[in-house]
């Protein structure tokens, strides 16, 4: 295996559907000679050439129509939208055509769109660059929406995501983009869209994450063990559709739980899996489920964004509210 970061797995596994599928096509703004602007893309173009891998101009509503033309066409796009902020321009195309698309036309014609975009704070960006919008995207039927926090995750799920016959989002957090390596396997693999992974067994709390927040959560966890405090750490990977069954079965283990989100209270998915662990397993609860997210404020500017952003001192605060409860 391959030591890898989460750009060099994430080009890899563009790279293996590349050549797996000639139907692949992957386009965005800057993607082609500059390999993006976090070189996601870097040496696709020279490799399977300008038909395959282009640049588009800088208008995310042409690049979702685009998209959807393909589709219809029998291509699988893989458009990247080059920070989720501007994911706004495309929203007509992304919740109004290519979620209801299959609906619409009786499962005559699916939508195999992939849309690949970095999100997430810590890293001092300009305004609208680093939101975390994934919640808007959960709450559209039709769509699925996969969040890696790994290297290894992160090419298996991509490439599921490329095969899949419905329309994906796949957010890439940009602090995992190059933080850590991790083995990779070289050779083509999936991992499934729709599970949830345990990245750490315990017995006394759970705590529920995705993105950047899993690895947070990981080191809260650490830091209790010291305490004597038993902790699990669930990754969900996929924020819609959630992993219910493996939500679940952690939370009838441990009889406590708290979720973790980068994004503010109001939005991204924390509340979804505090409403399904209530409807479905409250009487396994021995304590209150607790969020731990952003403040409810508009993102700020870099100068303020560690103050702002949660952290494993705010996720070990909340796990001992829970834990003596």
């Amino acid at each position: 295996m391959a030591q890898m970061t989460m750009i060099q797995a994430i080009t890899d596994a563009l790279r293996t559907e590349l050549k797996n599928d000639e139907n692949v096509l992957v386009f965005g703004e800057d993607v082609g000679v500059n390999g993006g602007v976090f070189r996601a893309t870097e040496g696709l173009q020279k490799e399977f050439g300008v038909d395959r891998v282009f640049d588009t101009p800088l208008a995310e509503s042409g690049i979702g129509g685009l998209a959807i033309g393909l589709a219809l066409q029998g291509f699988r796009p893989v458009p990247e939208i080059q920070f989720f902020g501007f994911v706004y321009e495309v929203m007509d195309s992304i919740s109004g055509q290519i979620a209801r698309y299959r609906f619409r036309t009786g499962g005559t014609f699916n939508m195999p769109i992939t849309i690949r975009s970095p999100f997430g704070g810590g890293v001092h960006t300009p305004e609208m660059h680093s939101d975390s919008l994934e919640g808007l995207m959960a709450q559209q039927p039709g769509l699925k929406v996969v969040i890696p926090s790994t290297p290894y995750d992160a090419k298996g799920l991509l490439i599921s995501a490329i095969r899949d016959n419905d329309p994906v989002i796949f957010l890439e957090h940009l602090k995992l983009y190059r933080s850590f390596r991790q083995e990779v396997p070289e050779e083509a693999y999936t991992i499934p869209i729709g599970k949830a992974d345990v990245k750490r067994e315990g017995k006394d709390l759970s705590i529920f994450a995705y993105g950047l927040m899993v690895h947070e959560s990981l080191k809260a966890a650490e830091e209790l063990e010291k305490e004597g405090y038993s902790v699990e750490v669930v990754d969900l990977r996929t924020v819609q559709p959630l992993d219910i069954d493996t939500i679940i079965a952690s939370v009838e283990k441990t009889n406590r739980a708290i979720v973790v989100q980068e994004a503010q209270k109001q939005a991204g998915i924390a509340a979804n899996v505090v409403s399904e662990i209530m409807e479905r397993a409250v009487l396994s609860l021995e304590a209150p489920v607790l969020r731990v997210a952003a403040p409810d404020t508009i993102y700020p500017f870099p100068q303020a964004e560690n103050v702002w952003l949660p952290n494993y001192k705010d996720i070990i605060e909340t796990a001992k509210k829970v834990l003596t409860f």
